[in-house]
């Protein structure tokens, strides 16, 4: 019997190969974000990364996931929501394009001085990691938040932006939105948030699990006054 040697693939065919793999990934990658993002602009986010992660942390824990979550739309949250979240997290949110270099290199000062470390993110910034990325810290992470903010800037108008993140926040253990929040914490629906719950919401964002809504710690209802103090050296937000 005769055996047919079967010859070697070349190595020359070899990086073609990967570079044509690497284009078409590029390409996939780039056209299914942008596609996404503008999807995004017209419908309800019911489901983002972080709602996903907390459901398995709580399987594998051994607990039953808690999904609390009701999408309005921003006529039918209360101005002074809106207000409360630009006076704590970006004052600068009507006026800057996705970044706040004054608020990054604030939040660079604060920490070099090696106290509680705060970040510089925009509210912008934290919708698109909200939606589309994952919560834990990495340079790859931030790299795609990066493009993530610049892509929903673009295609979003401001009123867009803000409409989702109160929607998609979150607000408490297996809350999210200001919707499911005020009705939860408060009894009453997100439009009728007052300047001293909305300041309350707004206090426990940076750790919603830590800080709870339902039962605040005195350092929550210190921030809360802050907060409102900040609300009343503010103008009302008016969208364009």
């Amino acid at each position: 019997m005769v055996q047919i040697k079967k010859k070697p693939k070349s190595k020359s065919t070899f990086f073609p190969r990967l570079w044509r793999f690497i284009r078409n990934a590029i390409i996939v990658f780039f056209v299914g974000s942008i596609s996404w993002v503008i999807l995004a602009r017209f419908i309800p986010i019911y489901i983002t990364p972080l709602m996903l992660i907390r459901s398995v942390e709580a399987i594998i824990a051994g607990e039953m996931p808690q999904n609390h979550k009701s999408w309005v739309s921003i006529d039918e949250i209360s101005p002074n929501m809106v207000q409360a979240v630009v006076a704590s997290e970006d004052n600068l949110f009507l006026t800057h394009y996705g970044f706040s270099f004054e608020d990054i290199e604030k939040a660079m000062k604060h920490n070099q001085k090696g106290r509680r470390i705060r970040g510089g993110s925009t509210i912008s910034q934290q919708t698109a990691k909200n939606v589309f990325l994952w919560p834990q810290r990495s340079y790859i992470r931030k790299g795609l938040e990066a493009y993530f903010t610049v892509l929903i800037e673009l295609v979003w108008s401001k009123e867009r932006i803000m409409e989702v993140y109160l929607n998609v926040i979150e607000t408490g253990n297996g809350v999210y939105g200001v919707e499911a929040a005020s009705q939860r914490f408060f009894n009453k629906s997100a439009a009728k948030l007052t300047k001293s719950q909305s300041a309350l919401i707004a206090a426990s964002l940076p750790n919603p699990r830590k800080f709870k809504i339902g039962n605040p710690s005195g350092y929550m209802l210190r921030r809360q006054a802050k907060i409102k103090s900040l609300m009343r050296k503010i103008q009302q937000v008016q969208f364009p």
